[in-house]
């Protein structure tokens, strides 16, 4: 007869067992140094050229609407540097760990997002995605069926009013972006607390240098609104790769984090553009599966291993779907509507 002890003991032997294509992935996550390298040219050229174009409009005094196409493009090429910033909190984007710290400091001051602190949080996020006894840090907040339905009104409207898709999209970059990661707080590490506010300096001294050439307001027109619209793709792009259809979630007892990564993240196929764009971000069980991987070679991966091809794929026109899904049911094993889930009330 089996006992309690011996059956956690086989669960646990499940969830850490790796399939044999496992040790395949890990030959992708060696950095090439030209591609890296290649990467930044093609974007931060772009971004530098798109930057002075922009300036020169406000300056002469063109319609903001001559303007606001520039600043759309600037945007594009600052999710892709994010992407950048990605890799280099893993690691990944370079072999040297000193030049992935330095890109990754120039990436987040672009970006307006401190360096250690943001890795802190995205590693938790790797250790914990798709675990419902471990929520809570860099990650989208998700409430089971059950918590919200024992929740009191203002939890619930709480809820609800952070899961709004207006909200999300249009406040949530200020939120996150412009206000949040400006301040430390007491439970941070010291690393973190360093980071901010070197972030913080740099910015400021961006601000004064900017009132001092191109003048605030031009400032402002271009660099906050490219920010706002940047922050509105990434919170995008985040929020798709872990609230999907068929994502899986389960209690940690029987999380696995091969099946969370390839089930529990998803594989975003998007339009050649978009993909150059999003940095690769799109092949999102793979970099959970294997996280040091540099957004150059997700791609090649995909292609080299079959079990990372049999990811049902989420398309643009699938990925609608994700802004009505907004809570967890156990029951069913799926995320479910607000309104689904007033029907199971």
């Amino acid at each position: 007869m089996e006992t309690v002890s011996t059956a956690a003991a086989k669960r646990a032997g499940q969830a850490t067992a790796k399939p044999a294509w496992y040790d395949e992935v890990k030959a992708y996550e060696k950095p090439i140094l030209s591609k890296a390298i290649w990467q930044l040219i093609n974007t931060f050229v772009p971004y530098a050229l798109v930057w002075f174009l922009a300036i020169r409009t406000v300056q002469l005094g063109y319609s903001y609407w001559i303007t606001l196409p520039l600043v759309v493009v600037m945007a594009c090429l600052m999710v892709r540097i994010f992407i950048f910033f990605h890799d280099c909190t893993h690691g990944s984007f370079f072999a040297s760990r000193r030049a992935n710290i330095i890109l990754g400091y120039i990436a987040g001051i672009l970006t307006f997002t401190p360096f250690e602190e943001w890795r802190r949080t995205h590693g938790i996020h790797h250790s914990t995605a798709g675990d419902l006894d471990r929520r809570g840090v860099g990650d989208v907040w998700t409430m089971t069926a059950e918590e919200y339905r024992t929740a009191s009104k203002w939890q619930r409207f709480v809820y609800r009013f952070y899961r709004n898709p207006f909200v999300l999209l249009v406040f949530g970059p200020v939120a996150t972006f412009l206000i949040a990661q400006r301040f430390p707080k007491a439970s941070m590490p010291r690393k973190s607390h360093i980071s901010i506010h070197i972030t913080n300096v740099a910015l400021a001294l961006i601000l004064v240098a900017a009132h001092f050439t191109i003048g605030l307001r031009a400032y402002f027109l271009i660099k906050i609104v490219a920010m706002w619209i940047a922050g509105a793709m990434g919170i995008w792009l985040f929020y798709v790769q872990h609230q999907y259809e068929d994502v899986v979630w389960t209690r940690h007892e029987a999380w696995n984090p091969i099946r969370t990564a390839l089930h529990g993240s998803s594989f975003y196929r998007l339009p050649r553009v978009l993909q150059w764009i999003s940095g690769n971000i799109g092949f999102h069980h793979i970099h959970h599966v294997r996280a040091r991987i540099p957004n150059y070679r997700l791609e090649e991966a995909y292609k080299a291993i079959p079990a990372l091809r049999e990811v049902t794929p989420v398309t643009l026109w699938s990925s609608r779907k994700s802004l009505h899904l907004n809570l967890w049911d156990e029951q069913s094993g799926r995320l479910i509507s607000f309104r689904e889930a007033k029907a199971l009330t």
